[in-house]
């Protein structure tokens, strides 16, 4: 090995200074590089894969993950043919298995912005299900809503009972090793404010954060999802951004990626396609816009 002999000076000088019978000591390792790998959500070719007139099935889903070199799959509750029977469960996870593609996320849409009554149970029983599901896909979290104000509430009750359902279903999802990834989807989450209010009241140790980097409408949206991303154990990434009072704008994916690094996280980063374009030309090239920004 050849040493710069500047560099070679400088450590002889180094070691010259050290008390005597003391010894320089190794120098820490420098923390690894943050390599993310990237998923697709199934919501991104919604109208492909809803079940009112279906066009694909998400076994061909998950095909379309491999033609696209992603990473891994996510797949929302919407387009599981209902009942969601065992059978279709294993077989859809034989079926990304056998892909090479982990099943990094398995949203699904529920309200728990309701009182107690037979509503909410059933709001609760479902989550509840779909907590035993995700567990049996070896999904490692379900991204989860809050909800509206219920009309004739007021935002303090309507918070009040979002945090009694969840607390509900975190004591299953605990049992199942599945985080609740709650979403800033609007509603009480509107806000990084609103959404940290629920995480501080919570606080359950398998309650974190799905990180949409479209959802927050503010001033500055790119501020407020630094507040949250902390907390993330899952991140979407939308092709735009509408800050308040201004235009649409495309995302900036190095940036929302910056934010993610800065937060410690080590999830997936996730492209969830809502853009205009037809999402058969426009994932793949997103994709590897947001592939060139993950190195």
């Amino acid at each position: 090995m050849r040493t710069n002999r500047r560099d070679f000076i400088k450590a002889g000088a180094a070691l010259a200074a050290l008390p005597s019978g003391a010894t320089a000591s190794p120098a820490p390792p420098a923390a690894p590089a943050v390599k993310y790998k990237l998923s697709l959500a199934a919501y991104s070719m919604r109208q492909f894969l809803d079940l009112k007139n279906p066009k694909m099935k998400l076994e061909e889903f998950i095909e379309k993950c491999v033609e696209w070199g992603c990473d891994g799959t996510e797949l929302t509750e919407y387009y599981f043919p209902k009942p969601v029977t065992p059978e279709y469960v294993t077989k859809i996870k034989r079926i990304a298995i056998k892909a090479g593609l982990p099943i990094t996320c398995t949203p699904i849409g529920n309200t728990f912005t309701l009182p107690p009554g037979e509503a909410r149970d059933k709001q609760i029983a479902a989550m509840k299900q779909w907590i035993d599901v995700s567990a049996e896909l070896g999904s490692p979290a379900i991204r989860t809503f809050a909800g509206s104000v219920p009309k004739g509430s007021t935002e303090d009750e309507a918070r009040k009972w979002s945090i009694e359902c969840l607390k509900i279903c975190l004591d299953h999802a605990a049992k199942r090793g599945v985080f609740l990834a709650l979403e800033n989807h609007g509603g009480i989450v509107a806000t990084a404010d609103g959404m940290l209010a629920i995480l501080d009241a919570v606080k359950h140790e398998w309650l974190g954060v799905n990180l949409d980097s479209g959802n927050f409408h503010t001033p500055d949206p790119y501020g407020d999802l630094e507040k949250i991303a902390p907390y993330a154990v899952t991140c979407q990434l939308k092709c735009e951004i509408s800050p308040a009072g201004g235009k649409k704008q495309d995302a900036d994916y190095g940036r929302i990626v910056e934010i993610m690094k800065k937060a410690k996280y080590r999830g997936f980063i996730t492209l969830e396609y809502e853009a205009a374009e037809d999402p058969l030309t426009g994932i793949p090239k997103h994709l590897e816009a947001i592939r060139k920004v993950l190195g």
